[in-house]
Protein backbone atom coordinates (compact mmCIF):
# COMPACT_ATOMS: atom_id res chain seq x y z
CA UNK A 1 0.00 0.00 0.00
CA UNK A 2 1.45 3.14 -0.95
CA UNK A 3 2.68 5.65 1.76
CA UNK A 4 2.57 9.26 1.74
CA UNK A 5 5.00 11.31 3.11
CA UNK A 6 6.46 14.40 4.33
CA UNK A 7 8.87 16.96 1.83
CA UNK A 8 11.24 18.65 4.02
CA UNK A 9 14.40 20.53 2.42
CA UNK A 10 13.41 20.26 -1.18
CA UNK A 11 12.62 16.33 -0.68
CA UNK A 12 11.03 13.71 0.30
CA UNK A 13 11.77 12.70 3.95
CA UNK A 14 11.97 9.84 6.00
CA UNK A 15 9.81 9.75 9.45
CA UNK A 16 11.59 9.19 12.46
CA UNK A 17 8.96 6.83 13.47
CA UNK A 18 7.63 4.53 10.65
CA UNK A 19 5.05 3.51 13.26
CA UNK A 20 3.22 5.80 13.05
CA UNK A 21 0.76 5.64 10.21
CA UNK A 22 -2.77 6.94 9.09
CA UNK A 23 -5.46 5.41 6.87
CA UNK A 24 -6.51 7.24 3.52
CA UNK A 25 -9.46 6.40 2.05
CA UNK A 26 -11.23 6.75 -1.41
CA UNK A 27 -14.43 8.28 0.00
CA UNK A 28 -16.37 7.56 -2.93
CA UNK A 29 -16.02 3.81 -2.81
CA UNK A 30 -15.31 3.48 0.98
CA UNK A 31 -11.82 1.66 0.96
CA UNK A 32 -8.27 2.56 2.78
CA UNK A 33 -6.08 3.22 -0.79
CA UNK A 34 -2.91 4.77 1.28
CA UNK A 35 -1.11 5.40 4.50
CA UNK A 36 0.03 8.94 5.54
CA UNK A 37 2.92 9.10 7.80
CA UNK A 38 2.00 10.85 11.57
CA UNK A 39 4.73 12.88 12.18
CA UNK A 40 6.71 12.76 15.58
CA UNK A 41 7.70 15.59 17.42
CA UNK A 42 11.51 15.18 16.08
CA UNK A 43 10.03 15.09 12.67
CA UNK A 44 8.46 18.32 13.18
CA UNK A 45 11.90 20.05 14.92
CA UNK A 46 13.39 18.55 11.19
CA UNK A 47 10.73 20.59 9.27
CA UNK A 48 11.00 23.95 11.37
CA UNK A 49 14.66 23.79 11.32
CA UNK A 50 15.33 23.54 7.72
CA UNK A 51 13.08 26.21 7.40
CA UNK A 52 14.68 28.28 9.47
CA UNK A 53 18.00 27.67 7.87
CA UNK A 54 16.69 28.69 4.48
CA UNK A 55 15.37 31.71 5.93
CA UNK A 56 18.41 33.05 6.39
CA UNK A 57 18.94 33.69 2.71
CA UNK A 58 15.51 33.14 1.70
CA UNK A 59 13.86 36.45 3.91
CA UNK A 60 17.29 38.65 2.24
CA UNK A 61 16.23 37.54 -1.59
CA UNK A 62 15.41 40.06 -4.26
CA UNK A 63 11.69 41.10 -4.92
CA UNK A 64 12.47 40.64 -8.98
CA UNK A 65 13.90 37.17 -7.50
CA UNK A 66 10.57 36.13 -5.62
CA UNK A 67 8.12 37.31 -8.53
CA UNK A 68 10.14 35.72 -10.88
CA UNK A 69 9.85 31.96 -9.22
CA UNK A 70 6.16 33.38 -8.60
CA UNK A 71 5.16 33.39 -12.28
CA UNK A 72 6.86 29.78 -12.76
CA UNK A 73 4.97 28.44 -10.28
CA UNK A 74 1.90 30.00 -11.43
CA UNK A 75 2.65 28.46 -14.82
CA UNK A 76 3.41 25.11 -13.55
CA UNK A 77 0.12 24.89 -11.26
CA UNK A 78 -1.65 26.47 -14.73
CA UNK A 79 -0.29 23.26 -16.61
CA UNK A 80 -1.02 20.42 -13.36
CA UNK A 81 -4.95 21.58 -13.13
CA UNK A 82 -6.02 18.23 -13.95
CA UNK A 83 -3.53 16.39 -12.02
CA UNK A 84 -4.26 18.31 -9.01
CA UNK A 85 -7.91 17.63 -9.56
CA UNK A 86 -7.44 14.26 -10.00
CA UNK A 87 -5.90 13.79 -6.83
CA UNK A 88 -8.15 15.82 -4.62
CA UNK A 89 -11.42 13.59 -6.51
CA UNK A 90 -9.12 10.58 -5.73
CA UNK A 91 -9.37 11.78 -1.37
CA UNK A 92 -11.50 14.46 -0.92
CA UNK A 93 -14.39 13.34 -3.05
CA UNK A 94 -15.38 16.74 -4.79
CA UNK A 95 -16.30 16.09 -8.51
CA UNK A 96 -13.33 16.58 -11.01
CA UNK A 97 -15.16 19.90 -12.58
CA UNK A 98 -15.42 21.27 -8.32
CA UNK A 99 -11.76 20.26 -8.10
CA UNK A 100 -11.19 22.29 -11.39
CA UNK A 101 -12.65 25.53 -9.93
CA UNK A 102 -10.50 24.73 -6.40
CA UNK A 103 -7.78 24.81 -8.20
CA UNK A 104 -8.49 28.00 -10.39
CA UNK A 105 -9.13 29.87 -7.27
CA UNK A 106 -5.77 28.92 -5.62
CA UNK A 107 -4.02 30.26 -8.92
CA UNK A 108 -5.70 33.08 -8.46
CA UNK A 109 -3.88 33.95 -5.49
CA UNK A 110 -0.44 33.00 -7.29
CA UNK A 111 -1.05 35.66 -9.44
CA UNK A 112 -1.92 38.47 -6.80
CA UNK A 113 1.44 36.83 -5.02
CA UNK A 114 3.23 37.46 -8.36
CA UNK A 115 2.51 41.26 -7.52
CA UNK A 116 5.46 41.42 -4.78
CA UNK A 117 7.35 44.29 -5.64
CA UNK A 118 4.75 46.78 -5.74
CA UNK A 119 3.05 45.20 -2.65
CA UNK A 120 6.28 45.44 -0.25
CA UNK A 121 6.39 48.94 -1.88
CA UNK A 122 6.06 50.49 1.69
CA UNK A 123 5.44 54.22 2.66
CA UNK A 124 7.77 57.11 2.55
CA UNK A 125 7.41 60.87 4.21
CA UNK A 126 10.24 63.38 3.14
CA UNK A 127 11.06 66.68 5.47
CA UNK A 128 8.90 65.66 8.46
CA UNK A 129 11.57 68.37 9.80
CA UNK A 130 14.44 70.09 8.15
CA UNK A 131 16.65 67.35 6.57
CA UNK A 132 15.24 64.58 8.12
CA UNK A 133 12.71 61.80 6.14
CA UNK A 134 11.08 58.39 7.48
CA UNK A 135 10.27 55.67 5.71
CA UNK A 136 8.76 52.10 6.25
CA UNK A 137 9.96 48.90 5.75
CA UNK A 138 8.10 45.80 5.10
CA UNK A 139 10.06 42.56 6.46
CA UNK A 140 9.11 38.56 6.66
CA UNK A 141 8.23 37.78 10.21
CA UNK A 142 10.41 34.58 9.69
CA UNK A 143 9.20 30.53 9.32
CA UNK A 144 5.35 30.56 9.27
CA UNK A 145 3.14 27.21 9.72
CA UNK A 146 0.27 26.67 7.38
CA UNK A 147 -2.56 24.41 8.89
CA UNK A 148 -5.29 23.09 6.65
CA UNK A 149 -8.80 21.83 6.55
CA UNK A 150 -9.30 18.72 4.27
CA UNK A 151 -12.11 20.33 1.90
CA UNK A 152 -9.73 22.60 -0.03
CA UNK A 153 -6.29 20.72 0.35
CA UNK A 154 -5.05 22.85 -2.86
CA UNK A 155 -6.77 26.37 -2.59
CA UNK A 156 -6.70 26.74 1.16
CA UNK A 157 -2.81 25.93 0.94
CA UNK A 158 -2.35 27.99 -1.81
CA UNK A 159 -4.23 31.16 0.37
CA UNK A 160 -1.49 30.95 2.81
CA UNK A 161 2.06 29.79 0.97
CA UNK A 162 1.69 32.54 -1.89
CA UNK A 163 1.77 35.45 0.17
CA UNK A 164 3.78 34.10 3.01
CA UNK A 165 6.69 32.79 0.46
CA UNK A 166 6.27 36.17 -1.55
CA UNK A 167 6.99 38.09 1.20
CA UNK A 168 10.02 36.03 1.99
CA UNK A 169 8.81 33.98 5.11
CA UNK A 170 9.55 29.95 4.92
CA UNK A 171 6.27 27.72 5.14
CA UNK A 172 5.71 24.92 6.65
CA UNK A 173 2.73 23.02 5.75
CA UNK A 174 0.37 20.55 7.91
CA UNK A 175 -2.42 19.41 5.48
CA UNK A 176 -5.20 17.34 6.58
CA UNK A 177 -4.28 14.00 6.66
CA UNK A 178 -7.83 12.59 5.68
CA UNK A 179 -6.71 13.95 1.97
CA UNK A 180 -2.94 14.58 2.31
CA UNK A 181 -1.58 14.00 -1.62
CA UNK A 182 -1.98 16.98 -2.96
CA UNK A 183 0.09 18.46 -0.64
CA UNK A 184 3.06 16.56 -1.98
CA UNK A 185 2.05 17.53 -5.82
CA UNK A 186 1.98 21.04 -4.50
CA UNK A 187 5.60 20.72 -2.91
CA UNK A 188 6.77 19.17 -6.52
CA UNK A 189 5.18 22.14 -8.24
CA UNK A 190 7.35 24.72 -5.71
CA UNK A 191 10.65 23.00 -6.57
CA UNK A 192 10.51 22.57 -10.07
CA UNK A 193 9.66 26.40 -9.96
CA UNK A 194 12.89 26.76 -8.25
CA UNK A 195 12.49 27.99 -5.11
CA UNK A 196 15.34 27.38 -2.62
CA UNK A 197 15.71 23.91 -0.81
CA UNK A 198 13.49 24.64 3.10
CA UNK A 199 11.60 27.70 1.39
CA UNK A 200 8.08 25.14 1.28
CA UNK A 201 8.18 21.81 3.41
CA UNK A 202 5.32 19.31 4.10
CA UNK A 203 4.55 17.68 7.24
CA UNK A 204 2.24 14.76 7.38
CA UNK A 205 0.65 14.67 11.05
CA UNK A 206 -2.09 15.00 13.51
CA UNK A 207 -2.88 16.57 16.11
CA UNK A 208 0.60 15.66 17.73
CA UNK A 209 1.93 17.39 14.69
CA UNK A 210 -0.21 20.52 14.99
CA UNK A 211 0.74 21.06 18.91
CA UNK A 212 4.37 20.31 18.40
CA UNK A 213 4.01 23.34 15.22
CA UNK A 214 2.36 25.70 18.51
CA UNK A 215 4.98 24.64 20.84
CA UNK A 216 8.48 25.29 18.81
CA UNK A 217 10.49 28.37 19.27
CA UNK A 218 11.21 29.13 16.08
CA UNK A 219 7.60 28.85 14.34
CA UNK A 220 7.21 32.82 14.41
CA UNK A 221 3.63 32.90 12.75
CA UNK A 222 0.60 30.21 12.56
CA UNK A 223 -2.02 30.20 9.50
CA UNK A 224 -5.16 28.14 10.19
CA UNK A 225 -8.33 27.51 8.59
CA UNK A 226 -10.96 24.79 10.05
CA UNK A 227 -13.61 24.31 12.53
CA UNK A 228 -14.45 27.07 15.32
CA UNK A 229 -13.72 24.71 18.93
CA UNK A 230 -10.10 24.29 16.98
CA UNK A 231 -9.67 28.00 15.59
CA UNK A 232 -10.19 29.44 19.17
CA UNK A 233 -7.75 26.59 20.83
CA UNK A 234 -4.87 27.47 18.08
CA UNK A 235 -5.72 30.88 18.19
CA UNK A 236 -5.28 30.88 22.61
CA UNK A 237 -2.51 28.57 22.31
CA UNK A 238 -0.13 30.06 19.76
CA UNK A 239 -0.68 33.77 21.05
CA UNK A 240 0.24 32.47 24.57
CA UNK A 241 3.49 31.13 23.05
CA UNK A 242 4.04 34.57 20.85
CA UNK A 243 3.13 33.84 17.93
CA UNK A 244 1.53 35.87 15.31
CA UNK A 245 -1.88 33.55 14.69
CA UNK A 246 -4.87 34.09 11.96
CA UNK A 247 -7.34 31.21 12.79
CA UNK A 248 -10.02 31.38 10.71
CA UNK A 249 -13.24 29.01 12.15
CA UNK A 250 -16.57 27.17 11.15
CA UNK A 251 -19.70 29.26 9.56
CA UNK A 252 -23.65 28.82 9.83
CA UNK A 253 -24.30 31.39 6.06
CA UNK A 254 -27.88 32.70 5.72
CA UNK A 255 -29.47 33.44 2.39
CA UNK A 256 -32.02 36.08 3.43
CA UNK A 257 -34.65 35.92 0.08
CA UNK A 258 -37.00 38.66 0.24
CA UNK A 259 -40.67 38.86 -1.46
CA UNK A 260 -39.84 40.51 -4.36
CA UNK A 261 -36.63 38.40 -5.49
CA UNK A 262 -36.17 36.25 -8.44
CA UNK A 263 -37.69 33.07 -7.63
CA UNK A 264 -36.01 31.01 -9.75
CA UNK A 265 -32.74 32.55 -9.40
CA UNK A 266 -33.18 32.00 -5.74
CA UNK A 267 -34.12 28.08 -6.16
CA UNK A 268 -31.09 27.87 -8.13
CA UNK A 269 -28.13 29.80 -5.85
CA UNK A 270 -29.69 27.39 -2.98
CA UNK A 271 -29.20 24.20 -4.78
CA UNK A 272 -25.86 24.83 -6.07
CA UNK A 273 -24.67 26.69 -2.70
CA UNK A 274 -26.23 24.52 -0.65
CA UNK A 275 -25.39 20.90 -2.12
CA UNK A 276 -22.12 21.74 -4.19
CA UNK A 277 -19.30 20.01 -2.77
CA UNK A 278 -21.34 18.15 -0.33
CA UNK A 279 -21.88 21.16 1.37
CA UNK A 280 -18.24 20.74 2.57
CA UNK A 281 -17.28 24.27 2.15
CA UNK A 282 -17.18 27.19 4.78
CA UNK A 283 -18.65 29.37 2.31
CA UNK A 284 -21.67 26.77 1.75
CA UNK A 285 -25.42 28.72 2.06
CA UNK A 286 -26.73 26.02 5.21
CA UNK A 287 -30.06 28.31 6.26
CA UNK A 288 -32.29 29.49 3.49
CA UNK A 289 -34.46 32.32 5.53
CA UNK A 290 -37.62 33.15 3.35
CA UNK A 291 -38.95 36.51 4.42
CA UNK A 292 -42.86 37.20 4.22
CA UNK A 293 -44.82 35.31 1.66
CA UNK A 294 -42.18 33.73 -0.51
CA UNK A 295 -41.65 30.91 2.05
CA UNK A 296 -44.11 28.31 0.06
CA UNK A 297 -43.19 28.82 -3.19
CA UNK A 298 -39.46 28.74 -2.46
CA UNK A 299 -39.67 25.99 -0.41
CA UNK A 300 -41.58 24.10 -3.43
CA UNK A 301 -39.03 25.28 -5.91
CA UNK A 302 -36.13 24.13 -4.07
CA UNK A 303 -37.50 20.35 -3.44
CA UNK A 304 -38.47 20.69 -7.31
CA UNK A 305 -34.54 21.05 -8.32
CA UNK A 306 -33.37 18.28 -5.55
CA UNK A 307 -34.25 15.49 -7.80
CA UNK A 308 -31.89 16.62 -10.35
CA UNK A 309 -28.76 16.88 -8.71
CA UNK A 310 -26.86 13.74 -9.87
CA UNK A 311 -25.15 12.43 -6.91
CA UNK A 312 -22.11 9.57 -7.84
CA UNK A 313 -17.98 9.47 -7.93
CA UNK A 314 -16.13 12.02 -9.83
CA UNK A 315 -14.94 9.37 -11.90
CA UNK A 316 -18.61 9.35 -13.33
CA UNK A 317 -18.45 12.71 -15.74
CA UNK A 318 -22.17 12.75 -14.71
CA UNK A 319 -21.58 13.69 -11.07
CA UNK A 320 -22.20 17.05 -9.72
CA UNK A 321 -22.05 15.96 -6.28
CA UNK A 322 -19.59 13.77 -4.89
CA UNK A 323 -19.33 11.81 -1.18
CA UNK A 324 -18.83 12.82 2.10
CA UNK A 325 -15.34 12.46 3.97
CA UNK A 326 -15.77 9.44 5.80
CA UNK A 327 -18.25 7.19 7.51
CA UNK A 328 -18.43 9.31 10.52
CA UNK A 329 -18.92 12.54 8.89
CA UNK A 330 -21.56 10.56 6.84
CA UNK A 331 -23.05 9.20 9.80
CA UNK A 332 -23.24 12.54 11.85
CA UNK A 333 -24.49 14.18 8.75
CA UNK A 334 -27.42 11.78 8.55
CA UNK A 335 -28.24 12.31 12.38
CA UNK A 336 -28.74 15.85 11.91
CA UNK A 337 -32.21 15.09 9.14
CA UNK A 338 -32.83 11.99 11.40
CA UNK A 339 -33.44 13.91 14.72
CA UNK A 340 -35.01 16.86 12.63
CA UNK A 341 -38.47 15.86 13.23
CA UNK A 342 -38.58 15.27 16.87
CA UNK A 343 -37.09 19.06 17.22
CA UNK A 344 -40.52 20.07 15.59
CA UNK A 345 -38.86 20.60 12.33
CA UNK A 346 -40.85 19.23 8.96
CA UNK A 347 -38.32 16.78 6.58
CA UNK A 348 -39.30 17.80 3.39
CA UNK A 349 -36.72 15.94 1.01
CA UNK A 350 -34.41 13.15 3.01
CA UNK A 351 -31.27 12.45 1.00
CA UNK A 352 -30.14 9.26 3.19
CA UNK A 353 -28.09 7.50 1.29
CA UNK A 354 -28.74 8.67 -2.53
CA UNK A 355 -29.10 5.06 -3.43
CA UNK A 356 -25.60 4.64 -3.32
CA UNK A 357 -24.93 1.58 -0.24
CA UNK A 358 -20.79 2.00 -1.46
CA UNK A 359 -18.64 4.76 0.03
CA UNK A 360 -19.55 7.70 2.45
CA UNK A 361 -22.46 9.01 -0.04
CA UNK A 362 -25.24 11.05 1.30
CA UNK A 363 -28.27 12.71 -0.80
CA UNK A 364 -29.73 16.10 -0.91
CA UNK A 365 -31.95 16.91 2.17
CA UNK A 366 -34.29 20.06 2.71
CA UNK A 367 -36.06 20.73 5.87
CA UNK A 368 -38.49 23.54 6.63
CA UNK A 369 -39.72 24.98 9.41
CA UNK A 370 -36.38 25.18 11.18
CA UNK A 371 -36.05 27.95 14.49
CA UNK A 372 -33.06 28.68 16.91
CA UNK A 373 -32.32 26.28 19.38
CA UNK A 374 -33.02 23.37 17.10
CA UNK A 375 -29.68 21.75 16.55
CA UNK A 376 -30.14 21.55 12.60
CA UNK A 377 -30.41 25.24 13.03
CA UNK A 378 -27.63 25.58 15.61
CA UNK A 379 -24.52 23.61 14.49
CA UNK A 380 -22.55 23.10 11.89
CA UNK A 381 -23.47 20.66 9.73
CA UNK A 382 -20.87 20.61 6.99
CA UNK A 383 -23.27 18.39 4.43
CA UNK A 384 -25.77 18.42 2.04
CA UNK A 385 -28.54 19.61 4.68
CA UNK A 386 -30.26 22.68 3.59
CA UNK A 387 -32.30 24.35 6.40
CA UNK A 388 -35.46 26.90 5.72
CA UNK A 389 -36.54 29.26 8.70
CA UNK A 390 -39.74 31.54 7.82
CA UNK A 391 -39.35 35.25 9.19
CA UNK A 392 -42.42 37.97 8.56
CA UNK A 393 -39.95 40.75 7.91
CA UNK A 394 -36.40 42.06 6.55
CA UNK A 395 -35.96 43.32 10.25
CA UNK A 396 -36.38 39.46 11.51
CA UNK A 397 -33.77 38.08 8.84
CA UNK A 398 -31.38 41.27 10.24
CA UNK A 399 -31.83 40.17 13.68
CA UNK A 400 -31.58 36.06 12.89
CA UNK A 401 -28.32 36.43 11.19
CA UNK A 402 -26.64 38.64 13.88
CA UNK A 403 -27.96 36.36 16.58
CA UNK A 404 -26.32 34.03 15.05
CA UNK A 405 -22.62 32.97 16.91
CA UNK A 406 -20.98 32.78 13.40
CA UNK A 407 -20.12 35.61 10.82
CA UNK A 408 -18.44 33.94 8.04
CA UNK A 409 -20.91 34.25 4.80
CA UNK A 410 -24.06 35.79 3.94
CA UNK A 411 -26.36 36.15 0.76
CA UNK A 412 -29.53 38.52 0.06
CA UNK A 413 -31.55 37.70 -2.73
CA UNK A 414 -34.00 41.22 -3.77
CA UNK A 415 -34.27 43.67 -6.64
CA UNK A 416 -34.84 46.16 -4.05
CA UNK A 417 -31.32 48.31 -4.30
CA UNK A 418 -32.21 50.35 -1.42
CA UNK A 419 -32.50 47.24 0.69
CA UNK A 420 -29.37 45.56 -0.56
CA UNK A 421 -27.66 48.79 0.48
CA UNK A 422 -29.10 48.50 4.03
CA UNK A 423 -28.22 44.82 4.15
CA UNK A 424 -24.57 45.30 3.77
CA UNK A 425 -24.52 47.72 6.67
CA UNK A 426 -27.00 46.07 8.93
CA UNK A 427 -25.25 42.42 9.14
CA UNK A 428 -22.47 41.26 10.94
CA UNK A 429 -21.02 39.17 8.54
CA UNK A 430 -17.74 39.58 7.08
CA UNK A 431 -18.34 38.16 3.23
CA UNK A 432 -21.43 39.80 2.11
CA UNK A 433 -23.12 38.65 -1.63
CA UNK A 434 -26.03 39.83 -3.10
CA UNK A 435 -27.80 37.97 -5.40
CA UNK A 436 -24.94 35.98 -5.23
CA UNK A 437 -24.80 32.80 -3.24
CA UNK A 438 -21.20 32.24 -2.67
CA UNK A 439 -19.83 35.88 -1.44
CA UNK A 440 -15.93 34.36 -1.47
CA UNK A 441 -13.75 37.55 -2.30
CA UNK A 442 -11.52 37.68 -5.65
CA UNK A 443 -7.27 36.99 -4.46
CA UNK A 444 -6.82 40.90 -4.58
CA UNK A 445 -9.17 41.14 -1.58
CA UNK A 446 -9.08 39.21 1.87
CA UNK A 447 -10.96 36.72 2.95
CA UNK A 448 -12.24 36.32 6.82
CA UNK A 449 -15.28 36.62 8.24
CA UNK A 450 -16.31 37.66 11.83
CA UNK A 451 -17.61 36.90 15.01
CA UNK A 452 -16.89 33.37 16.50
CA UNK A 453 -16.00 32.45 12.51
CA UNK A 454 -12.40 34.00 13.16
CA UNK A 455 -10.19 34.65 15.82
CA UNK A 456 -7.57 37.35 15.83
CA UNK A 457 -7.74 40.26 13.43
CA UNK A 458 -6.23 38.76 10.29
CA UNK A 459 -8.27 37.74 7.00
CA UNK A 460 -6.49 35.22 5.02
CA UNK A 461 -4.65 36.26 1.70
CA UNK A 462 -4.86 39.24 -0.45
CA UNK A 463 -4.14 42.83 1.21
CA UNK A 464 -4.44 41.86 4.50
CA UNK A 465 -2.54 38.22 4.27
CA UNK A 466 0.26 40.64 2.88
CA UNK A 467 0.39 42.45 6.27
CA UNK A 468 -0.30 39.56 8.47
CA UNK A 469 3.05 38.03 6.55
CA UNK A 470 4.97 41.25 7.47
CA UNK A 471 6.81 43.55 10.21
CA UNK A 472 6.94 46.52 9.60
CA UNK A 473 10.21 49.02 10.67
CA UNK A 474 10.00 52.50 10.65
CA UNK A 475 13.08 54.42 9.74
CA UNK A 476 14.12 58.06 10.45
CA UNK A 477 17.16 59.53 9.02
CA UNK A 478 19.09 62.70 8.27
CA UNK A 479 21.82 62.60 6.24
CA UNK A 480 24.68 65.16 6.18
CA UNK A 481 24.81 67.39 2.61
CA UNK A 482 28.08 65.64 0.82
CA UNK A 483 28.35 64.96 -2.69
CA UNK A 484 27.42 61.75 -3.97
CA UNK A 485 30.51 59.50 -4.45
CA UNK A 486 29.91 56.55 -7.30
CA UNK A 487 32.23 54.68 -10.00
CA UNK A 488 31.73 55.03 -13.73
CA UNK A 489 29.06 52.45 -15.09
CA UNK A 490 27.70 52.58 -18.63
CA UNK A 491 25.62 49.36 -18.32
CA UNK A 492 22.28 49.76 -18.75
CA UNK A 493 20.66 49.58 -14.41
CA UNK A 494 18.63 46.43 -14.02
CA UNK A 495 17.72 44.27 -11.09
CA UNK A 496 19.49 41.99 -8.93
Amino acid sequence: MKTIGHWINGTAAAPSDPSRLGPVFDPARGVQTAEVTLASPADVDTAVRAAVEAARTWGASSLSQRATLLFRLRELLDGSRDELAAAIAAEHGKVHSDALGEVARGIECVEFACGIPHLLKGAHSSEVSRGVDVHTELHPVGVVAGITPFNFPVMVPLWMLSNAIACGNTFVLKPSEKDPSASLLLADLVTRAGFPPGVFNVLQGDAEAVRGLLAHPDVDAISFVGSTPVARSIYETGTAAGKRVQALGGAKNHMVVLPDADLDAAANAAISAGYGSAGERCMAISVVVAVGDIGDRLVEAIAARIPDVVVGPATDESSQMGPLISAEHRDRVRSYVQRATDEGARVVVDGETAGRPDGYFVGCSLVDGVKPGMRVYDDEIFGPVLSVVRVDTYDDAIALINDNQYGNGVALFTRDGGAARRFTRQVDVGMIGINVPIPVPVAWHSFGGWKASIFGDAPIYGPEGIRFYTRPKVVTSRWPETAAVSAVDLVFPANR
